[in-house]
């Protein structure tokens, strides 16, 4: 049996005592299958079944499979490693496990368990509370304080939880139950059914539980070819008293299943990312129809605060009521996709009734009791494509008449939910939330009421800039200055923007005078194709665009981005009026990625105001120094979130430059520093970042001279092809250069003198590349010169595509204010426009919702214009009126930012 500490697992070694590696992240952990103590002798890449019921020899690790096999001991040590825990025991069933702990009870005993729990788990007690002579007591267990009255620190034994609970996805706070139970009864054991999360999304252990259980079957096997049971503990004692029952009733899972419940393991988080996402959708969907649904993503659902606390995920089962039984007897029966069985966790997608499956066993009285509805559905999401889901879905509803396509206020066809009264179905249209036929979901028109704040960084490409295009490695590293993004409600059929720093460009178009004709939606969960749609981008710049917008190539090309994302996002029938006002403390058109910064504002304002993404529940406050830092870093904005805006803010960097390397956007969403090679070259492409960077002071010098990134990517892939040998020379000289500098970077026995003193030799080598591939310009070259000369003998480079734009100096720290601001006054003399910044800083910002005053109680009709107009305070008010200078300072003080 597995008895190592999941701490004294890292994988893998440090290199040197001097060089610690970073803590793998889960799905990392997930893949990686290595127990130290069971090494192969062949090495093998998976582990192999030792398909044998003994073993020769006396004394030996193993004897009997009953009593421990070695593919099991591999499955049990990589199971406890990804759960925090200490040990780990495997059995033939989640039943069996349940069975295992069960058994440490004896006469006389007490439970406390909760009311909602697995059918089977009501099962089990009820049989030892007549059979055992043990009491069970079922309470409301979503209410902490509820378990207070039955905790007898002489009898209570045990406490049985679940999170959510099965099959209604309550929400207990397994953390504050322990602490009472600990309190009060310091002998009862703690045990915590994981099933519905996986260690994936909860590890209980890490909250206070003594006994973690699992059904194997689900999740962690995730393709319903095997059944299995898991235990995780970190008490000898228990751990100790649970293998005895396992050998002594052999129960333990078999050679075989091990292997395939191993393999199951390593693709936990991926399929698990996939099935939650999709359950959001459908949720939202069901919600929005006015069904009744229970799932802890939606903001709506009770003690969501709570879960997000102790969990990490929403999960992938959710359920919802009909309000008649035959209702959702058809509606079950209907759906195609949806396989009608019970449990979950598979890939492939379940839909059931518990009270007639599942929960069968419990009498009706009792169900009825616990508040469990007859007529309720569960759904378990798998990793179909969630379009195909969502469309059996809506089929299945459509047909058993639980919904019904009518006509709304503005002509367009909808889907409603029809609401069964005494055999007779009456449509009601669902106020302010609609679904049709583009399967689009809306969360509110609440969204849309209020102004949303984003910001973004701009960037500075270290190294391989330009020559990223053709495959090689970028090193880059977002900056201290901002793109800032309002949205302001105008409720007017028009949607407006200001591009304050394009010469402070405004436009307003009527929405219905739109080219809705020419668009084909990307459907919510689905990806933007791979090209641009050039129909509706032909049919915005022709046929939207006026003269004075065309003359202005700056203010047309972000015109069309904003309005091509506008457009394409556009579902369910929701087509906000709004303005957009965007302004921004890095230069525009220098090379700092003010493109790709107003990219990933404009795509998150967008995804914001279309409800494709959700912000994260306000975390609860807490006294309890264990769960406060247990979940620090819950105020950020979470993985998948950023990853969807960064995918949009790619569509538009496309609409701006044609062919951009994706290295801009990544910088202005994710922040921090990263390498970043483009996929489609022999190397292998992928954006990785880069851990332990150093603070580096930078200057950042605007030569005031515009650029064409087209032309100029343009004309190396021409001399690419005239001189291949010579250009790919080049580039692999600037890719040796970026893998030279990532190391520096990333080591933390190097020196900072070393260090600076390096990346100043890297910075004039690769500089001088890209002279050779013509991207330089004079400009650039006079700002080298005049930073090169004593007494500075600084190291510039030319960033971004060159061609004019920015240089960047690097900034050595024995430089004295003095000399470095004798230096920006002799550039800015020159007519250049310097600019004195860190690098490495957070990546995309949105003002937190959260402790923060409403600044929009009531929209008004049209934004205001000048003084003296009635109405509440707007934040654009301010946004607009302030000088740049002090906008930074100003957004800070707004209230709690959410950045990556």
């Amino acid at each position: 049996m597995a008895s190592t500490n999941a701490q004294d697992i890292p994988t893998p070694d440090p290199e040197t005592p001097y060089r610690p590696r970073q803590p793998y992240r889960f799905s990392t952990q997930c893949a990686t299958v290595d127990n130290p103590s069971l090494k192969d002798q062949y090495g093998s890449s998976s582990v192999p079944i030792y398909q044998s019921a003994t073993f020769k020899g006396v004394n030996g690790q193993y004897d009997y499979s009953r009593s421990g096999n070695p593919t099991r001991s591999h499955l049990e040590h990589h199971l406890a490693k990804i759960s925090s825990a200490s040990h780990a025991l495997v059995v033939s069933s989640g039943m069996a496990a349940l069975d295992t702990i069960l058994r440490i009870l004896k006469p006389g005993d007490e439970v406390i368990a909760g009311d909602d729990l697995y059918g089977g788990t009501n099962r089990i007690l009820a049989y030892l509370k007549t059979h055992g002579g043990v009491t069970v007591h079922h309470v409301d267990t979503t209410k902490p304080d509820s378990l207070l009255d039955y905790i007898n620190p002489d009898k209570t034994a045990m406490v049985l939880l679940e999170s959510p609970t099965n099959p209604l996805l309550k929400i207990v706070d397994l953390a504050r139950i322990a602490t009472h139970v600990k309190e009060r009864a310091p002998n009862a054991v703690v045990v915590v059914d994981n099933t519905m999360m996986s260690p994936y999304l909860q590890r209980p252990l890490e909250h206070g539980a003594d006994i973690v259980y699992d059904s194997g079957t689900k999740y962690l096997s995730g393709h319903h070819d095997l059944m299995a049971g898991v235990i995780t503990c970190n008490r000898d004692d228990l751990n100790k008293q649970m293998a005895f029952v396992i050998n002594a009733a052999g129960n333990a899972l078999s050679p075989f299943d091990c292997f395939l419940l191993l393999r199951g393991t390593k693709t936990l988080a991926i399929r698990m990312d996939r099935q939650q996402t999709t359950a959001m959708l459908v949720a939202q969907m069901l919600d929005c129809l006015g069904f009744k649904v229970h799932y802890p993503g939606l903001t709506s659902h009770p003690n969501r605060d709570v879960h997000d606390r102790i969990a990490h995920g929403y999960g992938a089962v959710l359920s919802f009521t009909t309000g008649d039984k035959a209702l959702s007897e058809r509606i079950v029966g209907a759906t195609r996709l949806w396989g009608i069985s019970v449990s979950f966790g598979c890939v492939n997608s379940l839909i059931s009734m518990p009270c007639v499956m599942s929960h069968a066993s419990i009498d009706p009285a009792t169900r009825a009791e616990r508040g469990l509805p007859e007529d309720l559905i569960r759904l378990c999401v798998g990793i179909e494509d969630p379009a195909d889901l969502l469309d059996d879905l809506e089929r299945a509803l459509l047909e058993a008449g639980a919904i019904t396509l009518t006509a709304g206020a503005d002509s367009h066809q909808r889907f409603v939910r029809t609401i069964p009264s005494e055999g007779t179905a009456i449509s009601r249209a669902v106020q302010k939330l609609t679904y049709n036929e583009s399967m689009g979901y809306t969360t509110g028109r609440e969204v849309e009421d209020r102004e949303w704040f984003v910001s973004a960084p701009g960037k500075v490409i270290l190294f391989g800039e330009h020559a990223v295009v053709h495959g090689v490695t970028a090193v880059a590293a977002s900056v201290d200055l901002r793109c800032y993004g309002v949205t302001t409600p105008r409720h007017d059929g028009k949607v407006s923007v200001h591009f304050v720093d394009i010469d402070g460009f405004t436009q307003e178009w009527e929405i219905d005078d739109l080219p809705w004709d020419a668009v084909t939606p990307v459907h919510v969960g689905n990806a933007h194709p791979d090209v641009l749609d050039s129909k509706l981008v032909d049919a915005i710049t022709t046929r939207v665009l006026s003269s004075e917008v065309l003359e202005k190539p700056s203010a047309r090309q972000a015109s069309i981005a904003f309005l091509y994302m506008y457009m394409i996002m556009a579902h369910g029938g929701r087509r906000p009026s709004f303005n957009f006002s965007v302004r921004a403390t890095l230069p525009v058109g220098a090379g700092l990625g003010s493109s790709a910064s107003f990219s990933a504002c404009a795509a998150t304002a967008l995804l914001l105001l279309y409800s494709r993404i959700q912000l994260p529940a306000q975390p609860a406050p807490t006294t309890d120094d264990h769960l406060h830092t247990s979940h620090e870093g819950r105020r950020a904005i979470p993985p998948a979130l950023a990853e969807e805006v960064n995918r949009w803010a790619f569509v538009s960097e496309k609409i701006l430059h044609g062919n951009p390397s994706g290295v801009d956007n990544s910088v202005a969403v994710f922040g921090g520093a990263l390498s970043y090679t483009r996929a489609g070259f022999s190397r292998k492409p992928g954006m990785v970042p880069i851990q332990g960077f150093k603070s580096l002071k930078f200057l950042l010098t605007d030569s005031r001279v515009p650029r064409n990134t087209k032309q100029l990517v343009a004309g190396v892939t021409a001399l690419k092809e005239q001189e291949p040998d010579f250009v790919e020379g080049l580039l692999n000289a600037i890719q040796h250069i970026s893998d030279e500098a990532q190391r520096l970077l990333a080591d933390p026995e190097l020196s900072r003198e070393v260090l600076l003193a390096s990346m100043s030799a890297l910075i004039d080598e690769n500089h001088s590349y890209l002279v050779k591939l013509g991207v330089s310009h004079p400009s650039l070259e006079a700002i080298r010169s005049k930073t090169a000369s004593p007494p500075y003998t600084l190291s510039t480079k030319l960033t971004g595509a060159g061609g004019g734009g920015c240089a960047v100096t690097l900034v050595p720290d024995n430089l004295t204010d003095t000399s470095l601001h004798e230096l920006m006054g002799a550039l800015s003399t020159a007519s250049f426009v310097p600019y004195l910044t860190s690098v490495g800083g957070s990546g995309l910002g949105i003002l937190s919702p959260y402790n923060q005053p409403q600044r929009l109680a009531t929209p008004p009709e049209t934004p205001r214009e000048g003084e003296g107009v009635d109405g509440p305070e707007l934040l654009r008010d301010a946004f607009v009126g302030k000088a740049t200078s002090e906008v930074s300072a100003w957004a800070d003080s707004l209230g709690r930012w959410l950045f990556v």
